[in-house]
């Protein structure tokens, strides 16, 4: 069984497998070389043979223990029928949401169609993968947690506090989960297509969950990772799913309610306090500063040094708290590879 998929059955698996969040991305010359050649971000991740090519390209420089689908969260609203483009130094803009009207304009029915060319780059990846001799690498699928997609239908894009769709979650409640019913329903037929197209393992990021207070994080965080956990596991019993509610804090207690078979940790967090909240068994992926890695060297070093010395003897994942970021030189994530791989 592939080091991955060992730890999330509930081995302690050392040193324990380890991979990137946005692993595949700015940062690499040969991404940037793609994507130069491609008109928009959403024709990137709607080209196969290119998407494909760029989710390898990490594995051949470095040979992560996963390979994580090259896409974006917002792909699912967007194959919903709901606007998106990503505008250079701006990052994702989408159109406001703010009525019943805007809430029945999705159409569920369309994304079967719309994501087919995502589905065709986890058939690529897949046969990439083993045609390359690296048959041993796990291939994650993902989708955004409901919520977390919400925030940006709703608030347009990103924001510092995301008052809109709380605002909505509190004073409309009845329409706020009309469009979270439609997002969860949506993220379990995209996910499980993924698995039917070659993915091992599934993530659910749920980015802005730490924006929202107690009972709206098990109304609205807790409540639909549970019941997307639960229809994949029918569908697909032998798929592990890793959650991420981010800036969870202590509601990461209640997150494993959910019995997802892994939570990823965020940078903010300690990562052994965490993981003393849930059971045994399940999976702790994370949680180095993206900052450390640029940083590199000595501070790296101790960083490292201080997760890994946290987490030994029980299942574990290495990552980071949060996304690669661009401007981190490539020589200091094969010496982090070097330092896990140590041990």
């Amino acid at each position: 069984m592939k080091r991955l998929l060992r730890t999330l059955s509930g081995q302690a698996v050392w040193p324990p497998p380890v991979w990137l969040m946005r692993q595949a991305g700015r940062y690499l010359p040969e991404y940037r070389a793609v994507r130069a050649g491609v008109k928009d971000f959403v024709a990137l991740c709607t080209t196969p043979a290119l998407a494909a090519e760029v989710t390898l390209q990490p594995i051949r420089r470095y040979g992560f223990d996963a390979a994580i689908l090259f896409s974006d969260i917002l792909m699912l609203p967007w194959a919903l029928g709901h606007g998106l483009e990503f505008k250079e130094g701006e990052g994702p803009v989408l159109p406001k949401l703010r009525n019943a009207a805007d809430v029945a304009a999705l159409d569920p029915a369309r994304v079967a169609d719309r994501v087919a060319p995502i589905m065709e780059t986890v058939r690529l990846v897949r046969a990439g993968l083993l045609a390359e001799g690296f048959g041993e690498t796990a291939l994650i699928g993902f989708a955004g947690a409901p919520f977390t997609v919400a925030c940006y239908m709703v608030e347009g894009g990103g924001s510092k506090d995301f008052a809109a769709v709380r605002g909505m979650a509190y004073a409309q409640p009845a329409l706020f989960q009309r469009l979270m019913d439609v997002l969860t329903l949506a993220s379990i037929e995209y996910l499980s297509a993924q698995v039917v197209a070659g993915a091992e393992v599934l993530m659910l990021f749920d980015s802005w969950a730490g924006v929202l207070s107690p009972s709206l994080f098990r109304r609205h965080c807790v409540a639909p990772a549970t019941q997307i956990v639960a229809a994949l596991r029918q569908r697909h019993p032998n798929v592990p799913v890793i959650g991420f509610p981010r800036l969870a804090g202590v509601m990461t207690r209640e997150y494993a309610a959910t019995r997802v078979d892994g939570v990823g940790v965020d940078t903010g967090s300690d990562i052994g306090a965490v993981a003393a909240m849930l059971p045994s068994r399940m999976a702790v992926q994370g949680n180095l500063d993206p900052l450390a890695v640029v940083a590199g060297g000595t501070a790296m070093t101790a960083e490292v040094a201080g997760i890994l010395s946290a987490m030994r003897g029980r299942p574990f994942i290495f990552n980071l708290g949060h996304g690669i970021v661009p401007q981190t030189p490539p020589e200091h994530v094969a010496a982090l590879l070097e330092l896990v791989r140590a041990g």
